[in-house]
């Protein structure tokens, strides 16, 4: 299936680029797979150039790693680098919740309610691949709502790194549905404006510790 998207306007390196990086979030690439810069200039119909400079800045921002006279690779963590960087995004996201809190607009609160209800939809329906888009939508929204431009970066930038994980995650089962139900707390906590309960609800809504990070384990080992 190609990915190769149907605008022409864009720069080809950019243009590369975003359609390597939404494979890889929606794990059209798994983590610790190799990129093969010969079957992308196929793909994408270009010289290597651009295809070399595309896997450069998907390797800045962490979603791939140059092994060098190995080649490229999508990231892949060890437990351990794992579950520090849950641990730090469950931080970003309890401090988007606060100020997301304290500081989200009446259209941005419709804006979230209204991906919380997509997210209610799809788990009602057994939707995992849905459930997962609309997830993404939901935490947009609330990085959107902190009107922190710096913050709103940082947390899209770590969410995209963990996508791949965090798609996962919602395959071990009864996820989807105490996924949702978290999601509730967020949002009754931000629309009463509490801004503690939203960071606490976010951060424990994004923490993997325990059964879960086990689970997540476990799914990874059957990829």
């Amino acid at each position: 299936m190609s990915m190769r998207p149907a605008m022409t306007n864009i720069p080809n390196t950019l243009r590369i680029r975003n359609a390597l990086e939404n494979a890889i979030v929606q794990g059209v690439y798994a983590p610790g797979a190799r990129l093969d810069p010969e079957a992308l200039e196929r793909e994408f119909d270009v010289s290597r150039t651009p295809i070399r400079e595309a896997l450069h800045q998907l390797e800045a921002s962490g979603l791939v790693r140059v092994v060098p006279k190995r080649g490229t690779f999508v990231t892949e963590w060890s437990p351990e680098e794992l579950a520090e960087r849950f641990e730090v995004m469950a931080e970003i996201e309890a401090t988007c919740g606060r100020l997301a809190a304290r500081r989200i607009l009446d259209s941005e609160m419709t804006a979230l309610e209204a991906a919380h209800d997509a997210c209610r939809q799809r788990a009602e329906a057994g939707d995992v691949e849905g459930y997962y888009t609309r997830n993404s939508e939901f935490h947009h929204c609330i990085y959107r709502a902190t009107h922190n431009a710096f913050l709103e970066r940082e947390a899209s930038r770590l969410h995209a790194m963990l996508q791949p994980y965090r798609r996962m995650q919602l395959q071990v089962r009864n996820r989807m549905g105490r996924s949702y139900a978290e999601h509730d707390a967020v949002v009754m906590a931000i629309s009463a404006g509490d801004a503690d309960a939203a960071a606490r609800a976010l951060r424990d809504h994004v923490i993997v510790q325990g059964d879960r990070f086990h689970d997540l384990i476990a799914a990874l080992r059957q990829v």
